[in-house]
């Protein structure tokens, strides 16, 4: 894709369907004149009086305890510079996304026109009481320094400049853990600053208040080494500045334990590296290119450890990690500021989070066998669901600990419960499935390439590393097509079945089909036929390993794309019987269902089957499945066929697979309400457990529900995903979005990174 199409791919992400990223979202019901009137006039009055006797009651009646507001005056914005407030707006819109889906925090998001100090604070100040929590953004330095400290003084709710803090916080963790892992103290080693703005002052007072010493730290600018007697010093740069006799980086550099790079791309050179003392820790943290690139750095030194801000390498400096986290912390017990103290909490819950054993969810979402604590694992990871049960009530404890909490938390059991229940407004499930595809990306062949919708989701799948599109159809009319996305042929290979370049293939699959399906009344003219159909041609090019998984029905019905797929690709082994699943993307966090497309009407052993597949499929994204069977009567109190076949599909996953989380048949509401669950079915093993599975009795009730999610709720779907094949075939909704495309491409290339794994397993078995 030209610079030119991504560029108004950005405009188009922005502007449509309506413009900006983030909205508000009524929490109380609207429907009747009833509820209007508790909810305006004549209402409202009531609350508003309780408020007057006792200020602190605007926390139980109002939104304000779990709103922060995203403010800037767009004097610094990362990597633009002082574009002014209107055109910083998107960023702090972004920043309000990222509060929201990490720690479900809302946001408003506010742009200050002016630079003039006084005035930024006092506008600050006078809206303030609107808020639990202020984060500050994108302010230059030195006045970035000013605002934070009198607003911090003058008012009594947190405030942070993330600038500064954020960066400062993630760091240090990886540097407490990097100095563990060298065996050097923090009061011992040499540090080098490379760059004096706010997030390097920040870093560096941070440092100190875990025992970095003064005269240990060299600070660098534009200008070189920071000394005392350098003229002009502002007040920040004065603090570190240093009496040796340094002049410049490099000489700063020799024997130095420590660069913290927040300053240019490439300014440190390998010699430079090469003077640093044994085991350097080199934490190159400009965006998007650090000081040193990574992969020189390694090359250069075996035994550095490093960390830079990006996401494709190990050890990112990442401030996701912390601001969402630090907030909801200070937000839950209505802290009146974040301190030292705070900071200090959340730097040491992320250090200890890297040494504990990650979840395989983790694992899956990187690409890892096993992520372990070492020199590429010194800072978690930003989709380690851990965080927000870790970092806030760390946090918490420490505004508690010292002070500044109002509304201190008692019972640290039911405060994690609450935390975890707030993770299913996140969504994160599409970002893991997307990232664990790109770790090893695969061929996946797209059957109707000449659809323009299609050809959008192929460029998308090849542009973002998800795999390696291989389209099939009329040649002509595809590069005409992609001429209209600015998607360049040469990127992937085209493939017209019906073409006579494709002879020799079509030859070479059709006697193979013909082989194996002689004696099941496939003539050699049929199976020469069948091979210029684009379906059977690519499940062909998969079962010859000329490509790695398929796509299709996006322009066909369903049962008509799964005929080729079941007499060419097969079953599994071990499997009678396939089905389908589909994950939804509800405000409760994924919701995987099935079967959605293939039984109509299955035994209760086949139903048994299905929630037994359905599990396994969910554990391939590292998920743990909790399965509740549905059904219109609650554990057996009707003694209808239909209710009784799922208490038989119960009976028989609770003897054949004891360790499996599954239990019914349930209710819908009794399977996803579990304080009802636990109130008239004490005995169930879904008991204290967030259902995240519902496997259905019919195919009827099955494909109504997930469709009936996806339209009242605008629930994102992704699948129908099939379960149960030999090989990686997926059949797409007719119609399917482009969206939906993407994500089910990157299911189709983990399930044959997955089928990949079992390969080689069986093959090292034998």
């Amino acid at each position: 894709m030209s610079i030119e199409s991504k560029r108004r791919e950005a405009l188009v992400y922005h502007a449509k369907p309506i413009p900006g990223k983030i909205k508000v979202v009524p929490t109380k019901k609207y429907a009747t004149q009833r509820d209007l009137s508790l909810a305006y006039s004549p209402g409202v009055a009531e609350p508003c009086l309780e408020i007057e006797k006792e200020k602190a009651n605007v926390y139980k009646y109002t939104a304000k305890g779990n709103l922060v507001a995203v403010i800037s005056n767009g004097t610094a914005v990362l990597g633009l510079g002082n574009i002014g407030p209107e055109a910083s707006k998107p960023v702090m819109e972004g920043k309000g996304l990222l509060f929201k889906i990490f720690a479900d925090i809302d946001v408003f998001d506010i742009e200050v026109d002016t630079t003039d100090v006084d005035a930024f604070i006092e506008t600050v100040k006078n809206i303030a009481p609107t808020f639990g929590g202020i984060n500050l953004e994108d302010i230059k330095a030195p006045e970035a320094f000013e605002i934070e400290r009198r607003l911090k003084e003058e008012l009594d709710i947190p405030v942070m400049h993330d600038d500064q803090h954020g960066t400062a916080i993630i760091s240090a963790a990886a540097l407490l853990n990097a100095l563990e892992l060298t065996k050097k103290k923090i009061e011992d080693v040499r540090i080098v600053v490379s760059g004096a703005g706010a997030a390097a002052v920040s870093c560096t007072r941070l440092y100190k208040a875990f025992g970095a010493k003064a005269e240990n730290i060299v600070m660098t600018d534009s200008k070189g080494v920071i000394r005392k007697d350098r003229e002009n010093l502002t007040k920040e740069k004065a603090e570190f500045a240093t009496s040796r006799d340094l002049h410049e980086l490099k000489d700063a550099m020799h024997y130095a334990d420590v660069f913290i790079g927040l300053s240019m791309a490439d300014l440190v050179t390998p010699d430079m590296l090469l003077t640093m003392a044994n085991d350097p820790i080199v934490f190159a943290m400009a965006n998007p290119d650090p000081e040193i690139k990574y992969d020189l750095a390694v090359k250069t030194r075996k035994d550095v450890i490093m960390a830079t801000g990006r996401s494709d390498h190990p050890n990112q400096v990442n401030n996701v990690l912390g601001f969402p986290f630090i907030f909801r912390g200070a937000l839950d017990v209505r802290a009146t500021a974040i301190n030292e103290e705070m900071k200090m909490a959340a730097v040491k819950a992320l250090a200890e989070l890297a040494k504990e054993p990650v979840p395989e969810q983790v694992n899956i979402a990187y690409g890892e066998t096993r992520l372990n604590f070492g020199k590429e694992y010194i800072i978690p990871k930003p989709f380690d669901p851990r965080l927000m049960s870790k970092v806030p009530p760390a946090v918490a404890k420490a505004a508690i600990e010292s002070g500044v909490a109002t509304a201190p938390i008692t019972d640290w059991g039911k405060y994690e419960d609450e935390l975890l229940e707030r993770m299913g407004n996140d969504n994160k499930l599409v970002r893991l499935l997307i990232d664990r595809a790109r770790t090893n990306p695969k061929r996946i062949v797209f059957t109707e390439g000449d659809h323009l919708a299609v050809l959008k989701a192929a460029q998308t799948v090849k542009e973002e590393g998800i795999g390696f599109p291989i389209l099939l159809g009329r040649q002509d009319i595809i590069i005409e097509l992609m001429k209209e996305i600015d998607f360049d042929p040469s990127e992937v290979t085209i493939i017209d079945p019906k073409a006579d370049e494709e002879f020799e293939r079509k030859n070479r699959y059709a006697k193979k089909y013909w082989k194996s399906n002689k004696r099941k009344g496939i003539t050699k003219y049929d199976a020469e036929k069948l091979m210029r159909e684009r379906n059977y041609f690519g499940a062909m090019m998969v079962n010859e390993g000329d490509a790695d998984a398929l796509l299709s029905g996006y322009s066909r019905s369903y049962p008509t794309v799964v005929k080729p797929m079941l007499d060419l690709i097969g079953l599994a082994k071990g499997v009678n019987r396939i089905a389908t699943m589909n994950i939804m993307m509800t405000d409760r966090g994924p919701l995987f269902i099935s079967d959605t497309s293939i039984n109509i009407e299955p035994s209760s052993r086949e139903l048994a089957k299905i929630a037994q597949m359905t599990a396994k499929t969910i554990e391939m994204f590292g998920i743990k499945p909790i399965v509740a069977m549905i059904s219109y009567a609650n554990f057996g109190s009707s003694k209808h066929p239909g209710a009784a076949k799922v208490q038989e599909a119960v009976a028989h996953l609770h003897r054949y697979y004891p360790d499996m989380i599954v239990d019914g048949g349930l209710q819908m509401n009794f399977a996803l309400n579990k304080e009802m669950r636990k109130d008239k079915f004490p005995f169930s093993k879904l008991n204290g457990q967030k259902v995240n599975t519902l496997v259905f009795p019919n195919l009827d009730s099955a494909n109504s529900n997930y469709k009936l999610i996806s339209e009242l709720n605008n629930a994102e779907s992704i699948g129908p995903i099939m379960m149960g094949m030999r090989k990686p075939v997926h059949i797409l909704q007719l119609g399917a979005s482009v969206e939906e495309m993407i994500n089910m491409a990157a299911v189709a290339v983990i399930d044959a990174q997955e089928k990949e794994k079992r390969e080689l397993q069986l093959q090292l078995m034998e």
